[in-house]
């Protein structure tokens, strides 16, 4: 693998910051079908990014989106997803190229769960994603999670809120 650091992967890739942290960029958005009806408007049939987090940028703090998403793995330090279902229950889920040690190159994460990420430690200073959702991605879709409303309603996973919301 070459070695680049997360300014040059980010600058290949033309990234720009994400409101949930991070970098991003949107890559695809289904153009060719017409637009679908959903319960918060019109979107597209799927729309995909390139999701990166760095040393600088290392959280993807606690959001919950409407539409179901499947990330994929791409390269550097592993990546922890924390997932709060609508129960409350908690789920952990890194991903990463050590597939026999247990991370996963992809994982789904359905609409309605809230979610977090956070990169790593490990020897490349960053780790990059794409996210393929479906319906498209819209910010109407969309919730960051406030750290007292997230507290109060899953109060067993406070110290993980606490870190991992804005």
């Amino acid at each position: 693998m070459n070695r680049y650091d997360a300014r040059e992967l980010a600058a290949a890739l033309n990234l720009e910051p994400h409101t949930e942290g991070g970098f991003y960029r949107r890559t695809y958005q289904n153009d060719l079908e017409p637009m679908i009806d959903t319960p918060g408007g019109k979107r597209h049939l799927m729309s995909s990014i390139y999701y990166l987090l760095t040393e600088d940028a290392p959280i993807g703090h606690f959001h919950l989106n409407r539409s179901d998403i499947v990330h994929y793995y791409h390269v550097g330090d592993a990546i922890e997803y924390s997932l709060i279902l609508p129960d409350g229950t908690l789920k952990t889920v890194v991903m990463g190229a050590d597939v026999l040690g247990g991370q996963h190159l992809q994982l789904y994460v359905p609409g309605g769960v809230w979610k977090a990420s956070r990169l790593l430690d490990g020897e490349h200073g960053f780790g990059l994603i794409s996210e393929a959702v479906s319906p498209g991605f819209d910010y109407a879709d969309m919730r960051l999670g406030e750290r007292d409303e997230l507290s109060e309603r899953f109060a067993q996973h406070r110290a993980l809120i606490d870190k991992l919301a804005l």
